[in-house]
């Protein structure tokens, strides 16, 4: 078993290492998941958040490689979603003179999850625990993500232990954001983001402002799932900035799916249109990418090319699914645009067309429709719709 890492004196990482989940809630964890937990010692000891109930007795033997576990005296509960909580009843065995430590919404959902009686202390925004020779701080986030959420601010060390934020889906030996692969990190970054955080997007500009107002140094990250950021806090900070403003990139994604090819030949050429015009382009074809690596995909591009044949007078079932789960996201300041083939009725490119208006992405164009299988006019027009979405950025 990985021993536990220290982040800075006195504060440890004794959380435990998923390396074979590969679904959370409908998103795919190619790459697996942590699920960290941070005990900080001064005269007395905090652990911050626990982790996913069956890994329980990995927490502890780090606990314990430590501290007995019975002489820890606040258990911080950022957040009451299970892979952070499920370990509390355990916990509580382990040291019943622990005193838990929620935000009100918070010590409702303990209360309703666990049913049964635990000591629990309420915080506020601004409220702080002293241990010693370290401080805990806390900020109260409701909704990034649940109604309980809360970020703990370690004063001294100028840690932020956000829970959920910042985190990413990550298995790795390695704990800190300089001993990884950045571009991987900051992959399950965005895409943890654009699956969980994008709807909540218009919340965080607020709530890093007021980070920024309540003038606490960051120095370093230490978030639920992943990596801890000591090196590159800076960049994830403007990273979130980034994707909940809707600053995307020159670059359009074609998201098609096709019955016998024609909506891909059109997607084809339509690539080719864009590509011509020198505008990067992708081509995602929806039964072949899983929708959580779309979605992470979308979360970096600024128009949308959404192809479907049309089926049983509507939009083929998988693509009609993505643009439900897309609509539940809501992306921040998208174009789009609707194209694909028909057997006699074309009733998918309107449909695209309302259910991209209905999740506020700005149609530019009535969408393309090709009866049957596009013949060398239908292939101009394709062209043709490929430079005008690319004039359109």
């Amino acid at each position: 078993m990985e021993k536990p890492v220290q982040l800075k004196d006195g504060v440890y990482w004794v959380g435990a290492i998923d390396w074979n989940v590969r679904e959370f809630h409908g998103y795919t964890t190619s790459r697996g998941s942590t699920y960290n937990a941070y005990l900080v010692k001064g005269e007395k000891t905090a652990l911050v958040d626990t982790v996913k109930a069956e890994f329980f007795p990995e927490m502890l033997a780090r606990i314990k490689s430590i501290m007995d576990p019975a002489e820890i005296d606040y258990l911080i509960v950022n957040h009451v979603e299970m892979d952070h909580s499920g370990a509390i009843p355990m916990f509580v065995e382990q040291a019943p003179n622990a005193q838990l430590i929620a935000t009100d919404n918070g010590i409702k959902a303990l209360e309703r999850h666990y049913r049964q009686e635990l000591p629990i202390r309420k915080v506020r925004t601004g409220d702080e625990i002293a241990l010693g020779a370290k401080t805990l701080q806390f900020l109260e986030t409701y909704m990034l993500h649940w109604p309980d959420s809360m970020f703990t601010y370690l004063k001294e060390d100028c840690i932020l232990m956000p829970n959920d934020g910042f985190g990413q889906h990550y298995a790795s030996y390695h704990r800190f954001d300089d001993e990884d692969s950045l571009e991987t990190i900051m992959d399950e970054a965005a895409k943890y983001f654009g699956n969980i955080l994008m709807p909540l997007a218009p919340l965080i500009p607020p709530l890093l402002k007021k980070v920024k107002n309540m003038g606490i140094p960051i120095e370093m990250i230490a978030p639920s799932h992943g990596i801890i950021w000591r090196s590159h806090p800076d960049k994830i900070i403007q990273a979130y900035f980034d994707w909940s403003t809707g600053v995307a990139e020159e670059h359009v994604l074609i998201i098609y799916d096709t019955m016998w090819q024609s909506t891909e030949t059109m997607a084809k050429v339509i690539s080719q249109g864009i590509s011509q015009a020198g505008v990067e382009n992708k081509l995602i074809h929806v039964r072949k990418n899983h929708r959580s690596d779309i979605m992470k995909e979308i979360l970096s591009a600024k128009i949308l090319a959404i192809g479907s044949p049309t089926i049983n007078e509507g939009i083929f079932p998988t693509v009609a699914e993505l643009l439900i789960y897309l609509k539940g996201l809501r992306p921040l300041k998208k174009k789009g645009v609707a194209f694909g083939s028909y057997g006699w009725g074309g009733e998918a490119i309107p449909a695209i067309n309302d259910a991209m208006k209905g999740m506020g992405i700005e149609v530019i164009d009535p969408g393309l429709s090709v009866m049957y299988v596009p013949g060398d006019e239908d292939l101009q027009n394709c062209f043709q719709m490929g430079e005008k979405i690319a004039a359109s950025l």
